[in-house]
């Protein structure tokens, strides 16, 4: 009995010591888990980044499309980017694309301080190359007290092309939202739906054509040539942009307009020969959204109009230079211009810089056959119109005008540098889901050509073994998309 009571009691003794052992090793209080809380204050998707204030949201999307017709290789500028319809020339192009956004907020003393960054990837292949991937990134900006600034969209922008168009740059539109834009902007929200903008933006060039003593700058005038900037100056001052804007149920209104410094370099190569002085190009425009649930959930119609002397580049983002496209012995051909200007301050013909007018239209609607089935219906149209000092030199430059250079040019009896472009589409789109959709579209667009005096062209031509061309009066062109895209969030 004695022995049975002596081990029961160093059996306790030796649990105790196993346990006070076991109990030293384990930390005083256990560290609370962190769980990833929900933020509400923005909408879906954003969570409170734990341990701080900043909700996050972090999306993004990919996108698969194809596109056939007289698309000439090209997704933004295909119809008449130098266009020679030959064996060379792709009539089909694929294009995938993928972007990882990021938005992060906080609130400060005086409103919401906002981030927001995309970063992905765009490859273009016409079956020559191979999946070779460009880095993309068309957002980065700051929002915080009514200022926006960074990599985001113009504030001269209204109508949204993407909205209703795949291949909606094959027109001309003012849309920047595809690529971005570089801006400092204060907005002032007046009340009811009101507010007005203030904008310092990048410069918006086109080109500068400049015709001095001898036919030197027809590079700028090629077809497909990309202007944009050719024939500036360095940046002095950004482009000043503003609007009037109205969001309410029944849908949205803007007026807006811009101010462009247009300042040339020099009308010969040394800096001794002079140069014309700056002058301001312009743009105005309108836009309206209307709303019209009465017909069918969902449906809508938007427009805008556009006007400019000098700032080519607001009523067409996309696509720079001359436009121009052969078919058989026949071509057409368009220039695109911010100013033209030339001649000689020694010879007395030197000019100032000729402004180039433009307008635009374009409007859409959209109609929602089920919640999930909508088709659009779009409209496009551009006039672009030369001074007679300006068509002069235009056509003296080309080879096709006679006098000499800036204010001596003539122009040949016929040449006539104006032109207009008008096109249509329509897309039809399955929204599988609010996240996922399916969609094809089918554009047609024409150009009216600018005129020679002979009816051959000069300067502008293309290259191509059939020649010599014949200026055509006008050009058809047709093209169809087929696309898939996925967000990652709503």
């Amino acid at each position: 009995m004695k022995m049975v009571k002596s081990l029961l009691l160093g059996s306790a003794a030796g649990l105790v010591a196993v346990t006070a052992g076991q109990a030293a090793d384990l930390p005083v209080k256990a560290k609370p888990v962190e769980y990833v809380k929900i933020c509400s204050l923005y909408g879906a998707g954003f969570y409170y980044m734990p341990g701080t204030d900043m909700c996050i949201k972090i999306g993004g999307w990919v996108r698969a499309e194809a596109t056939w017709g007289n698309d000439n290789g090209n997704m933004t500028w295909g119809p008449y980017n130098a266009q020679e319809n030959n064996r060379a020339t792709s009539n089909m192009v694929t294009r995938s694309r993928g972007y990882i956004t990021a938005d992060a907020r906080e609130q400060t003393a005086y409103g919401t301080a906002r981030a927001y960054i995309d970063v992905g990837i765009s490859n273009s292949n016409t079956g020559f190359d191979g999946a070779s991937n460009t880095f993309s990134s068309n957002r980065a900006f700051l929002q915080w007290a009514g200022f926006t600034a960074g990599l985001t969209q113009s504030f001269y922008d209204f109508y949204s092309a993407p909205a209703v168009a795949y291949r909606a740059a094959y027109f001309n539109i003012e849309d920047t939202g595809d690529g971005g834009w570089w801006l400092w902007a204060y907005t002032a929200q007046l009340g009811n739906g009101l507010s007005a903008t203030l904008s310092a933006e990048q410069r918006r060039m086109n080109s500068i054509i400049n015709a001095g003593t001898a036919v030197g700058s027809a590079g700028v005038l090629a077809p497909g040539t990309n202007g944009n900037g050719a024939g500036y100056g360095g940046m002095q001052v950004p482009d000043v942009v503003a609007n009037l804007r109205v969001d309410q149920t029944w849908g949205s209104a803007q007026v807006m307009g811009a101010v462009h410094q247009v300042n040339p370099t020099y009308y010969a190569a040394a800096a001794a020969s002079g140069h014309p002085s700056d002058t301001w190009g312009w743009v105005v425009g309108a836009g309206l959204r209307l709303n019209f649930p009465m017909v069918a959930q969902g449906d809508y119609f938007q427009g805008e109009v556009n006007y400019t002397q000098g700032a080519m580049r607001y009523l067409n983002d996309t696509n720079s230079g001359a436009f121009g496209a052969v078919m058989g012995n026949q071509e057409v051909f368009g220039v695109q211009s911010d100013c033209v200007f030339g001649g000689s301050i020694g010879a007395g013909t030197s000019t100032g810089c000729n402004l180039t007018s433009a307008w635009t239209v374009n409007a859409a609607y959209e109609h929602f056959w089920t919640p999930q089935v909508h088709q659009s219906l779009v409209g496009s149209y551009t006039g672009v119109m030369y001074n007679s000092q300006a068509n002069a030199i235009l056509c003296t430059l080309a080879g096709n005008g006679t006098g000499g250079f800036g204010t001596a040019a003539v122009a040949a009896a016929g040449c006539n540098n104006n032109w207009q472009m008008y096109g249509v589409s329509s897309r039809l789109q399955w929204d599988v889901t609010k996240t996922f959709y399916l969609g094809v579209e089918v554009l047609y667009d024409h150009l009216n050509s600018a005129t020679t005096s002979d009816g051959l062209v000069h300067g502008f031509g293309l290259s191509t073994p059939n020649s010599p061309q014949f200026v055509s009066a006008g050009m058809d062109t047709w093209a169809a998309t087929v696309r898939m895209h996925k967000d990652f969030l709503p």
